[in-house]
């Protein structure tokens, strides 16, 4: 048996390594690149064992016959390198059946010429064997379709090879000793095949490339094993932080310097509205919420503010940031704007400051004055008015801390949200107001048949009771109207009663107390806390000739169809305590100040 010659030795050396490459690469399927790895080596173990082939033949129509099987390994090995390239740095996006049959389409083209004989001469015009004191191989002359699949092949190289250099660059040191190893393994085959086409080799006619798939093997298999290169991927790091940005729960936008959207995450198109794809591109200042005042804000560290702006949810309060995106060179590319729903936040704050004010002052108020008329029945039991006074200022406590526990409870955020028709909402309303005052007159107009959330029932329970509870007429008169327009309900709660005192609104505008300015009780505050909870509006204004007209918009609870005949249904009172405000909360609030001072802020309420 005939000895093989020394470059059919250096490439079963190749093969040897190579094959081990793919194998290893092989089991660690599903990783990010493995499959498309493995077909890389195999690719080159295809081209190196056929070389073999063709170097061991001793005829030119077999030398020729392994020169075309070796096609199917040269061509297989940009694509692999490619979509390894694109699955291993993240970019599996592009790594699709489409994309995969695309790039295939001309090395398709080119293997089956070469299955077919090569006709017209596209790959080789001229094929000679040549004899050299390494061996003998076939010495062709290239094609026209063989410089054509060569810069096809030198193409996708590149194109693979620029994720990756990304990666060099990177600060985790894993990752730049795989794209080091990695390049390495993919740039000296690229050499030893410009060498042979630039006929700079010693031996012409010699294609050097699968002899030095040697070098590519090693690479890899360093990669693979001391770089950890398919264990240790970038894939999910990238996949992770696109995430981040896609899953986050706050609103992000992201504008160019030159005023377009250049992105947006899902938050913002559900929490606004917005067609994510017909948003990118157009000017930020019809797509980013309130973007004339987020706008001026400092990216360099301005405090944030909060800005009411209206979405799905309603109208909430929402902090917003800006960040400048800088390359490199220390340029501003783009800036980044994001909201943070602070409302509930807010919320809370507002709860505690009113809260910790009721203890305070209120609380201490009646205790004072009830220890005060302690003390004259201490030395006169028969004083009738000492008792009285005493067992009034006792109920008040006793209603003030039912509605300081409501104002606590009742938007507590781990209870899941529930809806009712309005009709009935607007009954159960009524039907606490009606208790309080048989004499009371209601006038209600149309109510549209739309699901509201069932804390809508607290805000006007506490309207309507307290426009009934503060009015001064012998027959208190109260109307209600609703109108839907879009997807807001529109409630108004109009009374004849003598007004609510200006200093109630310029607290709940301030949206604050101060020891010198605060409301008289926590009834107004449990109106402002329930329509805020909506992500709804309030608004008051003054009824000709006398009384309060109070708008509350809220927007309707489209997730559940209304009930047509829920009206039929209504109770004659309230059927879920835990959902409104207790009867007690109600009452009047004029004890909760000083006894002489103004009661609850609502529709009638005389200040």
């Amino acid at each position: 048996m005939a000895a093989l010659s020394p470059l059919s030795v250096a490439l079963l050396v190749a093969v040897t390594v190579g094959l081990s490459g793919a194998i290893l690469a092989w089991r660690e399927r599903p990783e990010p690149g493995a499959t498309w790895l493995a077909v890389l080596l195999a690719g080159q173990v295809w081209w190196a064992t056929f070389l073999v082939f063709e170097l061991e033949a001793t005829t030119l129509p077999a030398k020729a016959l392994w020169y075309d099987v070796q096609w199917v390994g040269v061509v297989a090995i940009p694509i692999g390198w490619l979509f390894f390239a694109l699955a291993y740095t993240g970019y599996d996006r592009y790594v699709t059946p489409f994309s995969v049959a695309l790039v295939s389409l001309l090395p398709a083209a080119t293997v089956a010429v070469a299955a077919a004989g090569d006709p017209g001469n596209l790959l080789a015009v001229d094929r000679v064997v040549r004899e050299t004191a390494v061996g003998t191989f076939l010495d062709v002359v290239p094609g026209p379709l063989y410089y054509v699949i060569a810069g096809y092949t030198y193409l996708l190289g590149v194109a693979g090879s620029v994720p990756l250099v990304q990666l060099i660059r990177d600060d985790a040191q894993p990752f730049r000793g795989q794209s080091a190893a990695l390049l390495v393994g993919t740039a000296a085959p690229w050499a030893g095949n410009l060498a042979y086409l630039s006929g700079a080799l010693p031996i012409p006619g010699l294609d050097p490339t699968p002899l030095v798939f040697v070098v590519s093997g090693v690479a890899y298999l360093l990669a693979l094993s001391r770089f950890r290169l398919l264990t240790l991927a970038p894939a999910p790091r990238r996949r992770a932080r696109q995430l981040v940005f896609e899953q986050l729960h706050d609103p992000v936008f992201v504008v160019g310097t030159e005023g377009l959207l250049v992105d947006l995450n899902e938050s913002a198109a559900e929490t606004f509205g917005t067609d994510r794809h017909a948003a990118i591109g157009r000017s930020a200042a019809a797509v980013v919420p309130r973007y004339d005042a987020v706008s001026d804000l400092d990216a360099d560290g301005e405090k944030p503010r909060a800005i009411p702006i209206v979405g799905r949810d309603g109208q909430r309060p929402y902090e917003a940031t800006v960040r400048d995106v800088v390359d490199d060179h220390d340029r501003t590319t783009a800036r980044v704007i994001s909201f943070h729903d602070v409302g509930a936040y807010l919320g809370q704050q507002q709860r505690l400051n009113v809260l910790n004010r009721v203890f305070r002052h209120d609380v201490r108020t009646e205790t004072n004055l009830i220890q005060g008329y302690a003390e004259q029945l201490r030395s006169d039991p028969t004083d009738e008015r000492a008792l009285s006074v005493i067992e009034k200022s006792a109920d008040r406590m006793l209603e003030l801390s039912e509605r300081t526990r409501t104002a606590g409870e009742l938007f507590d955020p781990t209870e899941e949200p529930e809806s009712a028709p309005l009709p009935r909402v607007v009954d159960e309303a009524v039907a606490d107001a009606r208790s309080i005052d048989s004499d009371a007159r209601f006038d209600i107009g149309e109510i549209p048949c739309v699901s509201v959330p069932i804390v809508l029932r607290v805000v006007l329970e506490n309207l309507c009771s307290n426009a009934v509870r503060h009015n001064d007429a012998d027959a208190p008169w109260v109307r209600i109207d609703a109108a839907v327009e879009g997807d807001w309900v529109e409630v108004t709660v109009a009374d004849d009663g003598p007004g609510i005192d200006p200093a109630e609104y310029d607290v709940l505008n301030r949206g604050s107390e101060t020891p010198l300015r605060h409301g008289s009780g926590i009834g107004l505050w449990i109106v402002k806390w329930g329509v805020d909870h909506l992500g709804g509006r309030i608004s008051f204004a003054e009824r000709e000739p006398r009384g309060t007209v109070v708008t509350v918009s809220v927007p309707v609870d489209r997730s559940r169809p209304s009930d047509p005949g829920a009206e039929d249904d209504a109770p004659d009172s309230p059927v879920d305590e835990s959902a409104s405000v207790d009867e007690s909360a109600s009452v009047d609030e004029s004890a909760s100040g000083d006894e002489t001072g103004p009661s609850d802020a609502a529709p009638g309420a005389g200040r």
